[in-house]
């Protein structure tokens, strides 16, 4: 295991490409993201890996960005919403209006995401089980639900 007691430079791929950053042995991955790549997709929230939504993929599996250290994306690839581009979920998300003010929707689009790639045909109960993993204070969920159920017919999962 690797032991970082200084500033340190990682080298991180992060939607495809390979980014050089200068970390803190502290600093959290969502703060790496936002603060010294730009990549402000994934927001903070409860900063304890509660609300999700801070949820990055890390090789393509959820995780909160809030609770990983950066130095640990090291050698993993990290998705960030950046770096989708146009996939069934997104699309679903906008014909559902799946979203109200939309600070959450980065992370439940990130988690549905991974859930789609996962178990394509996940029924009722599967994606109440992955979305209990994301908070929205805004909306009711249904709209969410009918996204993921849109996206799996858009990808053919149905």
């Amino acid at each position: 295991m690797k032991s970082y007691k200084d500033y340190t430079q990682l080298i991180l791929k992060i939607n495809g490409q390979i980014r050089k950053v200068i970390v803190s042995p502290n600093d959290t991955l969502l703060h790496v993201l936002r603060e010294k790549l730009g990549l402000t997709g994934a927001k903070p929230g409860c900063e304890n890996g509660d609300c999700g939504a801070c949820t990055v993929l890390m090789d393509g599996k959820p995780v909160k960005s809030c609770i990983i250290l950066a130095v640990e994306a090291e050698g993993h690839e990290i998705t960030t919403i950046e770096g989708l581009k146009d996939t069934p979920i997104q699309r679903a998300f906008v014909e559902e209006s799946a979203f109200q003010c939309g600070y959450c929707t980065p992370g439940f689009i990130m988690n549905c995401h991974a859930m789609l790639n996962t178990i394509p045909d996940a029924d009722y109960d599967t994606i109440k089980e992955w979305l209990s993993s994301n908070i929205c204070r805004c909306t009711g969920y249904e709209e969410i639900k009918k996204a993921v159920k849109k996206a799996q017919k858009i990808a053919g999962g149905l």
